[in-house]
């Protein structure tokens, strides 16, 4: 038996339930259970998704469905000791499970394999660009549902059309109904005429707090402009679990906070052996957090949809084996919905060759989210603006006789020219002054 509470977003107690859970950590692979991966949503689809909801001024709801891990059905044969308290006649008695129990490795699979099947049968379409995504288009209304495990988002452009959703799930689940979106997956929500507010304050004081930083001095940056974190300098920490917990929250908080992804990128290098060097660095972006805890994005009430990304790099940044960084960001109108800082797989001649591949990760991001926003259906009518600072790339992209400078790169970094020759995307100019994907590959100044 396990005792669990659900928050709310000021971090009170809402309430408290107790649960029986399965002894899973005796359960064997291919005996005892076979799949364990349950589909989640991606958040850059939860940001498109909220960012084209806004826009087109479509209503929000959020949906908690109760126990949902008990709704699975089970294809294995798995047994289990009776609870405690539990009075039989025979002592010797153990209960066969037919539906999934939480602790079971199978449970998260096996509720989702349900809930798509019972979504599915009620007319709702399932995305191929992200499986947690159902779409159900009528000839005057439209919905669409976003599944994490079992919180759920659901907009639409008929209130009558998601009130009956509500009921179908209520009745096959059991739903608790929490309204309009105010919190969600540790992300609060603040809509109004204008637009909707997402941030991560009551997460961010969580882990100021954990670290003991809310009455630190604030940083103006997140991480020391020039800087340049090695695996090798400094002292290993004693207690290097407390550097991997700090990063770890740091990932998620990145999710509402571009603005440290970069910081945090560089961090996430070095979790294996960390150093007092990088604690330190990690402090840094804590002293930043305490400067305004409640930053996060805003999305505009606008239905011009226009799709728009910037890409850079940052040739052998690091100084340990010469790798580069690519860095993206992407706008759906004036909302950035999707952003990223990577170290590149491998070590590239020419900053042209760096620049090149950065190009590439983004325009199959932009073709995916092209994917999303069709689910939804909403059409990007004009070609997509792919801004890039590198004239020589934009040449060798635009002119594929340019073949003596390309020849030693990959293949699919050629995916860019490809979509330019299906009118997918353009590259007009932009300086490196406007680049606004120069922040996702170097420390802010």
């Amino acid at each position: 038996m396990g005792l669990q509470g659900k928050h709310r977003a000021d971090g009170s107690i809402e309430r408290y339930k107790a649960i029986l859970v399965a002894k899973g950590y005796t359960q064997q692979l291919g005996v005892d259970y076979i799949e364990t991966l349950s589909l989640v949503t991606r958040m850059t689809t939860i940001r498109t998704f909220l960012a084209l909801v806004v826009a087109r001024g479509w209503d929000i709801q959020q949906l908690d469905l109760n126990n949902s891990f008990l709704h699975g059905d089970l294809e294995e044969e798995v047994y289990m000791v009776l609870p405690p308290g539990f009075q039989t006649s025979k002592s010797n008695q153990v209960c066969r499970l037919l539906r999934s129990l939480y602790g079971l490795k199978q449970e998260s699979r096996q509720w989702n394999a349900k809930l798509t099947k019972a979504l599915q049968d009620n007319g709702f379409h399932q995305s191929s660009a992200d499986p947690s995504l159902f779409t159900k288009q009528s000839e005057h209304s439209f919905t669409a549902l976003l599944v994490y495990v079992d919180d759920i988002l659901v907009a639409g452009t008929n209130p009558n059309q998601i009130k009956e959703l509500k009921h179908f799930l209520d009745r096959s689940f059991k739903i608790k109904d929490l309204g309009a979106l105010i919190y969600f997956l540790g992300i609060e929500a603040f809509r109004n005429t204008e637009g909707i507010n997402i941030y991560q304050r009551k997460y961010t004081l969580e882990i100021l707090q954990e670290n003991g930083f809310l009455e630190a001095k604030p940083a103006k940056t997140p991480s020391v402009p020039g800087q340049r974190l090695t695996s090798l300098e400094g002292n290993l920490l004693a207690q290097p679990e407390v550097f991997r917990r700090s990063v770890g929250k740091l990932l998620y908080l990145t999710n509402t906070r571009p603005n440290i992804t970069y910081a945090v990128q560089q961090l996430s290098q070095f979790v294996d052996k960390p150093r007092d060097t990088h604690l330190v660095a990690a402090h840094r972006v804590l002293r930043y957090l305490k400067a305004s805890p409640g930053k996060g994005l805003f999305y505009p009430s606008n239905p011009h949809i226009k799709l728009q990304g910037f890409s850079d790099s940052e040739w052998a940044t690091c100084v340990e084996n010469r790798k580069s960084i690519t860095g993206f960001c992407i706008y759906l109108g004036n909302s950035l919905i999707s952003w990223k800082t990577k170290k590149q797989a491998t070590v590239s001649r020419s900053s042209s060759e760096v620049e090149y591949k950065a190009l590439a990760s983004t325009t199959c991001e932009i073709q995916w989210l092209l994917y999303i926003i069709a689910d939804m259906k909403v059409k990007v009518n004009n070609l997509v603006a792919l801004f890039c600072d590198n004239s020589s790339v934009v040449a060798i992209v635009e002119n594929h006789v340019f073949h003596e400078h390309t020849k030693h790169t990959e293949i699919d970094c050629h995916v860019v020219r490809q979509k330019i020759n299906e009118g997918v995307i353009k590259l007009p100019s932009v300086t490196s002054h406007n680049q606004i994907a120069d922040g996702f590959t170097k420390a802010f100044v």
